[in-house]
């Protein structure tokens, strides 16, 4: 029976090999990794591919057309290596491009290429591409993956130059704290080179072949932390330098001269960011280098991530405007009144004689006249116009009363409602989301900010429809406005609890919205009359960070009735 899943499995079978996340608990802060690779073989696009070399077992015969489980389609083979092949697929249920690897059931590394897949898939961090399905059947062992159409590889990005000191800033930290969340679950990439990071379209950094790359390939490292900050050293060093951090070329990028060994990126090339030089000489430390400026370095994920977070921020590039051309002057040649003008003379612009005859000044007292009648007839509409109005205004003081009795209604005067208190509400996460910093959403101040985790999608990186703040407002009192200043644009949605609730609310469903909006300050004002002791701002759509992730940030909010 054939076998088909992605949750995890017991792998120490009887294949006898070491389940992956067992490799990746071995961390330690000494020892070298074994089988370690300078990559210098030649991963293909969306693949893990290289060179074909001689394997164990042959691999399966497949050709472009043909399905797998009458669902994935093989469009075109990336990669033959060492008994295993890689492919551009379709997903014809889904109508979707994804790629596949394929290897022999009987393959000395099927096992593990499984277990790594099955870990991989638990993971389910967006900022790894996804293992889709892993499955063993018909004597064949596959690995589905997503296929990103809209990603570069680095290895292109780098082809054109070095990246921009913002560029190589964000995908440090973007890749390095990827990398501490999967080792903190166990997981090791142990291959993490140019062609497997990526950079999509809106500008994030996603890293493919997390654990499977290796299990392919047969890597294992006693120190996979190690090995992976070594890793992400070398990408900085080479998105720095455009220049490969070891004597062999490699990802189309040159090696450093043999002569001269391991030095700081600003050192091969001017203009280099200084901070970011010293930091892959810090990641990089761990080959036996000595780390720029005395900086002890770093030989974790989790070290890594805290050394760029103690750095100065790097801003992006100030956009360039052209300034507009001066304004140009334009001549216009005239001729005299009545005749055009020789060619390639300006001469001034003459008016016509007055009229001197006697026919002309009968005309200009013809014309006066009409003009003095016109001017006499409007005076005399207009006065008849005036004392209209002033006999109906009189008409209209006289008919109208002036007692007390007077029942129009009169508009209510905004009063600000204060807040007693505050806390974070996240019913569909962890419970808690930073209940620290939640005073500083009421504290008059909007230098002072509470603020969410990161995410890696602006609808919470699609783990939860939200997340907000309950206010106490002490009482049961009337609400007309609750204007809310962010950090960034946000939706954001206006709930609140009935008036007759005794205690404050603890579940989602005891909120009712009432009113929605998305920008930095937002003015919710409900439709109706809304009298309410607990009030919910539920955050809906978070904006965009510097540093290329997702994270609500509420200044201020303010309540009147």
């Amino acid at each position: 029976m054939a076998e088909r899943s992605t949750a995890a499995v017991d792998v120490a079978d009887n294949s006898g090999d070491e389940p992956l996340t067992a490799q990746a608990d071995q961390a330690t802060a000494d020892g070298v990794a074994t089988n370690r690779e300078r990559d210098t073989d030649n991963d293909e696009a969306q693949g893990s591919g290289g060179t074909e070399r001689p394997g164990k077992a042959s691999p399966p015969e497949l050709h472009s057309g043909h399905k797998l489980a009458r669902r994935y389609r093989l469009e075109e083979c990336v990669t033959r290596l060492d008994g295993f092949s890689s492919w551009r697929a379709v997903d014809e249920k889904l109508r979707r491009a994804v790629g596949v690897h394929i290897l022999p059931a009987d393959h000395s590394r099927a096992r593990s290429v499984l277990a790594a897949a099955r870990s991989s898939a638990l993971l389910g961090d967006p900022r790894f591409v996804q293992v889709l399905d892993a499955v063993e059947e018909n004597d064949v062992v596959y690995v589905v993956h997503e296929w990103l159409p809209d990603a570069t590889e680095l290895t292109t990005l780098l082809a054109a130059g070095p990246l921009e000191p913002h560029d190589a800033y964000q995908m440090v930290s973007q890749v390095a704290a990827a990398m501490a969340a999967a080792h903190r679950e166990g997981l090791a990439h142990l291959r993490l080179n140019p062609n497997a990071v990526l950079r999509t379209s809106t500008g994030q950094w996603r890293i493919r072949g997390l654990a499977v790359n290796a299990a392919l390939r047969g890597v294992s490292s006693q120190t996979p932390q190690r090995t992976d900050t070594e890793s992400i050293g070398a990408l900085l060093y080479a998105a720095l330098t455009q220049r490969w951090p070891y004597e062999n070329d490699a990802y189309g990028l040159s090696g450093l001269p043999k002569q001269i060994g391991l030095i700081a990126p600003d050192q091969v090339r001017a203009g280099v960011h200084r901070g970011l030089s010293e930091l892959a000489m810090r990641a990089l430390a761990n080959d036996g280098a000595t780390a720029s400026r005395h900086e002890a370095p770093c030989t974790t994920p989790e070290e890594l991530v805290k050394a760029i977070g103690e750095m100065p921020r790097i801003r992006p590039p100030e956009p360039a405007f052209t300034a507009p051309p001066e304004y140009q002057r334009t001549t216009y040649q005239q001729g005299t009144y009545g005749r055009p003008a020789p060619a390639g003379v300006t001469q001034p612009l003459t008016a016509p004689p007055p009229l001197q005859s006697r026919t002309g000044r009968a005309l200009k007292w013809a014309v006066s006249a009409l003009l003095i009648a016109a001017l006499g007839l409007g005076s005399w509409q207009l006065a008849d116009a005036l004392m209209d109005q002033g006999n109906q205004s009189d008409d209209n003081n006289q008919t109208q009363t002036t007692d007390g009795n007077d029942k129009s209604p009169v508009k209510p005067i905004s009063r600000p409602v204060g807040i007693v208190g505050a806390r974070d509400f996240d019913p569909f996460g962890d419970g808690s989301e930073k209940p620290s910093d939640i005073s500083k959403t009421y504290d008059d101040s909007t230098a002072t900010y509470w603020q969410t985790d990161y995410y890696q999608g602006a609808a919470f990186g699609n783990l939860k429809p939200g997340l907000g703040v309950v206010l106490d407002l002490g009482k049961v009192q009337q609400v007309g406005t609750v204007t809310v200043t962010f950090v960034g644009s946000t939706s954001v949605d206006l709930r609140t609890a009935s008036a007759d609730t005794a205690s404050e609310p603890t579940s989602f469903d005891s909120f009712t919205k009432v009113a929605s909006g998305t920008g930095s300050t937002v003015t919710l004002k409900p439709g109706r009359t809304l009298k309410t002791r607990y009030l919910l701002v539920w955050l809906t759509k978070l904006p965009m960070t510097e540093e290329g992730t997702y994270r609500g940030r509420v200044a201020d909010i303010k309540v009147t009735s």
